[in-house]
């Protein structure tokens, strides 16, 4: 268990301890005053639980970004389940912007950009869920994140669940099982059986092998026939899932490389040489790396190197 209580310090060291605190405790965060004030007041209290992370928190009006720099430098894929205690949290994930109130559940993805608007003063329940714990229970579909979730159906079991998970002792028997539960109901509260995403006899879903894909983009299996035999679907099938989409199945696996790439480049605390990192994106040729990526941006690879 751990306790920063960030009002302790003197206010002018608030903020930058803050800013310590929370990459701590979380991920890699950037936080950013909104109040033209010296001190920040605030509070972090976090508890392992099964391979979860749980925290509560309290602070003062700020904007947090997990922007692709905070995301390339992110050590494991987790999921955070935010229970809005006090305040209100203006999110946006995926260039949609979602307003969520006290009483609702929210669900963000450290593989992907999000970023906060807490503007006023706050409280929070968040719990780091590993994306293995969660995939069980997702059964190959994909959470809609930065939704808000209300205290109905199961939204009301997830919201009753965080509380209670949160006083739970580590020791107690049956956590392993209560916290099952709790990613059953996050499941079945940010997924739903009506999405537009196109489908196939198999139930296999676009957006399902698009979180696959996020999720291995340094993988050397992640082609065609490695994406084919992970969800039981024939090339065909595969190709079908993006024929109504911008672009191919592989032009989108090239994309998505470009990008984490890009993001790793531009990186002022990344030590690895622009090779290390187009081989970690998926790229093994360095020539096609290049033109591949100028192609993308306008610009070679070691032009964007800060």
């Amino acid at each position: 268990m751990g306790v920063w209580d960030i009002a302790a310090l003197p206010e002018r060291e608030q903020f930058s301890y803050w800013h310590e605190v929370i990459c701590q405790a979380f991920v890699p965060l950037t936080p950013h005053r909104t109040l033209d004030e010296e001190g920040f007041a605030a509070k972090v209290e976090t508890r392992r639980l099964a391979g979860m992370n749980r925290a509560r928190l309290r602070s003062r009006p700020q904007r947090t970004d997990h922007g692709p720099r905070e995301v390339a430098r992110t050590d494991g894929a987790y999921y955070f389940v935010n229970l809005q205690l006090a305040g209100r949290c203006i999110t946006t994930v995926e260039g949609r912007t979602t307003l969520v109130r006290r009483g609702e559940i929210v669900v963000v993805d450290t593989a992907e950009p999000y970023f906060f608007h807490l503007d006023r003063p706050w409280q929070m329940l968040s719990f780091r869920v590993p994306h293995a714990a969660l995939d069980a229970a997702l059964r190959g579909r994909r959470p809609e994140l930065g939704r808000p979730v209300t205290a109905t159906g199961a939204g009301a079991a997830v919201r009753a669940l965080m509380p209670a998970l949160w006083s739970l002792d580590a020791a107690t028997p049956g956590a392993g099982e209560l916290v099952d539960s709790f990613a059953t109901a996050v499941a079945a509260s940010t997924t739903s059986t009506t999405s537009a995403e196109t489908s196939t006899p198999t139930g296999v879903t676009r957006a399902a092998v698009l979180a696959h894909v996020e999720r291995h983009l340094g993988d050397r299996d992640l082609t065609v026939a490695g994406v084919c035999r992970r969800f039981a679907i024939s090339p065909r099938t595969l190709h079908n899932l993006f024929a109504d989409a911008d672009t191919s199945f592989a032009a989108t696996v090239r994309n998505l490389r470009l990008e984490r790439a890009a993001a790793a480049l531009a990186d002022p605390g990344t030590a690895a040489t622009v090779l290390e990192i187009a081989a970690t994106h998926g790229f093994d040729d360095p020539t096609a790396f290049s033109r591949a990526f100028r192609r993308r941006f306008g610009v070679s690879p070691r032009e964007i190197r800060p």
